[in-house]
């Protein structure tokens, strides 16, 4: 059996990271000399009360080498093989977590994997190789597959301000934008695990349009895209974009998932991204 072995990055919600039998591991986010998994101690709303209320940026941590101990060891007493996907490591720790961790064991039956990706598409990617495991496809031949799908990923993703990520130090190539310009409103994608600009508007309305458009644009009209719509503390909005976008490209289900608490550290309250699969 090959398990799947994720984190929270993910943004996957624990019923169905649970139905697709995989394991989540929590990010960690300190407060001062307080720590917290973002997990089982902390959720998104506590956290952004705790952040609202806070005079200093909290930091992010990931998950410690001897969280994946157990879970490598347990999967190889049962003779079973681990595939454990990673959000970039430009942007996390979690890929050099894991690995130091598979160093004790010096085993070919730990496979860890740096995809480049963050949140819906880290999510989707989770699920599909859990799907083609339990399709019967060899841990190789899965990486495979993970490596292109990988590519053709898209995200888009409008913040209210760079404050939160040139503060938190994941701002990458839109390090640009600086320099008394923080009061725009930046539309953002990842190109190869680093945070880049697409565009910038003055208002974040038209901030909204346009990130709208590039969606609708670029998204393919199936269900294939794994389309989705991520966002922090701004559901009520991410459900009607999310309609929208349905509707628009004949989506049935475009799912809403809530950034988790050590991705706002980094991007800030009222974010709202789009995440869909190309074709090759």
């Amino acid at each position: 059996m090959l398990r799947i072995v994720g984190d929270t990055t993910s943004v996957l919600p624990p019923k169905i990271s649970a139905e697709h039998g995989i394991t989540i591991m929590p990010q960690i986010i300190n407060f001062g000399s307080k720590s917290y998994r973002d997990d089982t101690e902390l959720d998104t709303a506590t956290f952004l009360r705790l952040l609202r209320s806070s005079r200093d940026l909290p930091k992010t941590a990931a998950p410690p080498p001897s969280l994946y101990t157990p879970v490598y060891q347990q999967a190889l007493n049962a003779g079973d093989q681990v595939l454990v996907l990673c959000p970039s490591a430009d942007t996390s720790g979690t890929f050099r977590s894991a690995q130091l961790a598979a160093q004790e064991f010096n085993s070919p039956d730990i496979h860890i994997m740096d995809t480049r990706l963050i949140a819906g598409g880290l999510g989707r990617l989770l699920i599909l190789a859990s799907q083609w495991s339990k399709q019967g496809l060899d841990v190789e031949t899965i990486k495979t597959r993970l490596e292109s799908w990988r590519k053709r990923e898209r995200i888009y993703f409008v913040v209210d301000t760079l404050e939160y990520l040139a503060k938190g130090g994941r701002i990458g190539n839109a390090q640009a934008l600086l320099g008394g310009l923080l009061q725009l409103k930046p539309i953002l994608t990842m190109e190869n695990g680093v945070n880049t600009p697409v565009e910038s508007q003055r208002t974040k309305k038209r901030a909204i349009s346009r990130f709208k458009e590039l969606v609708l644009e670029e998204c393919p009209p199936t269900p294939d895209s794994y389309l989705c719509v991520i966002h922090s503390d701004a559901e009520e909005v991410a459900r009607q974009y999310a309609a929208e976008f349905s509707q628009k490209l004949g989506i049935p289900d475009v799912p809403v998932y809530e950034q988790c608490a050590s991705i706002v550290v980094h991007v800030g309250p009222g974010v709202i991204a789009a995440s869909f699969f190309c074709p090759e």
